[in-house]
């Protein structure tokens, strides 16, 4: 690995755009000393990291797949664990995400789930306002005293003994554009996590908890050794006992699946467990497989946990954690209740239960959910089919996962429904995500950044191989994927009346998804593109 940069503080980072007055405190002198040194130190040991993913990608359009390393067998083969986990981290049977708003934090930490997960990555959008918001937001949480007034007078206030905090920063592929330190904009996870610990590292140990944090879209354990040494260096800087910041880390790309191990040796002083990103999970074995005309996947909605590279992905996680003394998260359900129809509510929560009873039958130690309404439902499935806080006893020693398990493709039609479903996500979650909203129920789905990708990956992929037909032989075009564009459009329009329309950037969503559809290299992240038309 590169590495860092000497440190200069002969300058503060240039913010982009006015910060707003209630904001303020958030990036005060300390905070942008800490931010300038990181930047200096990190910025080319991220850029040589985003090149080696494009290195890669090229050796896999050529032919390659990933698969596990042969010069870090000794890594898996050999015997160690990772550091003890703390106390109040022991039982995650039931995990909540959402995003940094206000409402969002104080609801979410007064649910009944073990954990709550802030999330400044995929179910955000990262407007300067919002992050910002978020880190106002974080600060006053962690200290008690956060409150909400609603349009209708509602006020929401946290109460004593809220769930315990986790947050998740922006993935290395992202830049917070509104900071520069020498003309080159702060890696964004730098900026989300530095801000954070810098102003609640330490209340959170007074507290009696800790500073922890959820990594996200680690592609590999060279991209995992780089946190660890941000991290290290920023509890240097913050007079922390190393390891104090302690980490779970999403497995949602291919590529890091085989290697598991070497990403929890790598930060095996802080990590407390992974978890299964089954949504970017799927995008990523559609990404990184993009020139597989034999890997070609069907509809999204059959692409379920229970398809082979899935299933064989989430027994494997959860060997390898528990070997190591690791907690195995289970995934996301997107399910959400329906209040209005109640079939349709019982099937969604058919759904999610057989989802967490998969999950806690193969030895998952936790499980997430998006809609405080699935955590009873969550619960109870873990109360009744986990005897402990956890499962870490759990050896699954018998479990044997090959590299052509993890990569067989899933088997199952591509539909006019499934076509349509995928543009109507991708258009409507585009079009909130730049209005500033990130996460978004659409459909009796809970859907956020990862989906959205998995919809508009899948378009990409339809058009260009021979794979990508419906059941009746007809090829899937860009012409064709136009004109259900252009149909999906109209409906939205006649639901939502000309006015709401207008005013919901519908228009630039759908050019957006059919630039990147209809574009010959493969956009990395639809949110690149995207984040060029936020302010």
């Amino acid at each position: 690995m590169t590495q860092p940069e000497t440190s200069r503080t002969d300058s503060l980072p240039v913010v982009k755009l006015p910060i707003p007055e209630h904001c303020k405190s958030i990036l005060d002198e300390g905070a942008l000393e800490l931010l300038s040194d990181l930047a200096r130190r990190y910025r080319k040991p991220v850029d040589d990291l985003l090149e080696a993913r494009l290195v890669a990608q090229r050796r896999f359009n050529t032919g390659q797949l990933p698969g596990f390393d042969e010069s870090t067998r000794q890594i898996r083969e050999s015997d160690w664990t990772v550091a003890p986990i703390p106390e109040d981290l022991k039982d995650r049977r039931v995990e909540i995400t959402g995003p940094v708003d206000r409402k969002m934090i104080i609801n979410a930490l007064n649910s009944d789930a073990r954990v709550f997960m802030a999330d400044f990555e995929d179910s955000s959008s990262p407007t300067w306002t919002n992050m910002l918001e978020g880190q106002v937001n974080l600060r006053d949480a962690v200290r008690g005293d956060i409150g909400f007034t609603g349009d209708n007078g509602k006020e929401y206030r946290l109460k004593p003994d809220p769930a315990v905090l986790k947050v998740r920063p922006r993935g290395w592929h992202l830049d917070e554009k509104h900071m520069e330190v020498d003309g080159r904009p702060v890696p964004a996870g730098i900026f989300d996590a530095a801000v954070y610990l810098y102003h609640n590292a330490s209340a959170l140990i007074e507290k009696g908890t800790g500073p922890y944090l959820y990594l996200p879209k680690l592609e590999n354990h060279r991209e995992a050794a780089l946190w660890q040494q941000v991290l290290t260096d920023i509890e240097a800087r913050l007079g922390l006992d190393e390891g104090s910041i302690r980490v779970t880390v999403l497995i949602e790309c291919i590529t890091a699946v085989f290697e598991m191990d070497e990403i929890l040796h790598a930060l095996k002083n802080r990590i407390v467990g992974l978890n299964c990103g089954r949504w970017d999970y799927i995008f990523s074995y559609i990404k990184r497989l993009q020139a597989h005309p034999d890997r070609v996947l069907p509809d999204r909605n059959q692409v379920t946990m229970t398809v082979p590279f899935l299933r064989a992905y989430s027994r494997l996680l959860v060997k390898t954690c528990h070997r190591r003394g690791a907690f195995a998260m289970g995934g996301m359900a997107a399910q959400i209740p329906v209040r209005d129809d109640e079939d349709a509510n019982r099937q969604a929560l058919d759904k999610v239960r057989a989802d967490k009873e998969r999950e806690v039958g193969d030895g998952h130690d936790g499980t997430w959910v998006a809609h405080p309404g699935l955590i009873p439902l969550a619960m109870e499935i873990f109360d009744r089919k986990m005897s402990g806080p956890n499962q870490l006893d759990r050896l699954e020693e018998d479990v044997e996962v090959t590299a052509s398990e993890l990569l067989e493709p899933a088997k199952g039609e591509i539909t006019l429904a499934g076509i349509r479903g995928n543009i109507s996500v991708a258009v409507r979650y585009l079009a909130a995500w730049l209005a500033g909203k990130g996460c978004v129920p659409i459909d009796n789905l809970m859907e956020d950044a990862a989906t959205a990708e998995i919809a508009r990956s899948q378009l990409w992929q339809w058009i260009r191989h021979p794979g990508g037909h419906l059941a009746d032989g007809t090829d899937i075009t860009l012409e064709g994927i136009r004109t259900l564009l252009d149909e999906v459009l109209h409906g939205i329009r006649q639901e939502l009346g000309e006015e709401a329309f207008a005013e919901g950037h519908y228009e630039a969503a759908a050019s957006l998804l059919d630039d990147v559809t209809a574009s010959d290299e493969f956009v990395e992240f639809i949110t690149l593109p995207a984040y060029d038309r936020l302010n």
